[in-house]
């Protein structure tokens, strides 16, 4: 596989409520949300198999979680992916809330 000649951006698609990143100008992946009150409720994350294994996932939620700060809003991990980097990576603590049954509920009824 040849390198990319452009690194990978991530984008905030608000109207789809989601953050996808491209590489090599295709879309390669996407974390998926809806927001409730001041949280932002991550419930799935995908990167294309064509993709896979060059390091998208992490960027992708890196960037999104990184813009869920700037927005003053705080994460809620529904999605598998984004608690296990969550996990390992303790500089978003601050802004993680517990997922409650509540919370998921409450996405069951959003996502109908």
């Amino acid at each position: 596989m040849s390198q990319s000649s452009a690194p990978p951006v991530v984008r905030h698609a608000d109207a789809k409520h989601r953050y996808e990143i491209l590489a090599d100008g295709v879309r390669a992946g996407l974390t998926v949300y809806r927001d409730r009150g001041d949280q932002r409720v991550f419930f799935h994350t995908e990167i294309d198999d064509a993709f896979a294994g060059r390091g998208l996932a992490s960027q992708l939620v890196q960037e999104a979680l990184a813009d869920v700060r700037e927005s003053g809003r705080r994460i809620v991990p529904v999605c598998p992916y984004v608690a296990k980097f969550l996990k390992r990576h303790e500089e978003f603590a601050d802004i993680t809330d517990p997922v409650t049954p509540e919370v998921l509920k409450w996405l069951e009824l959003e996502l109908g």
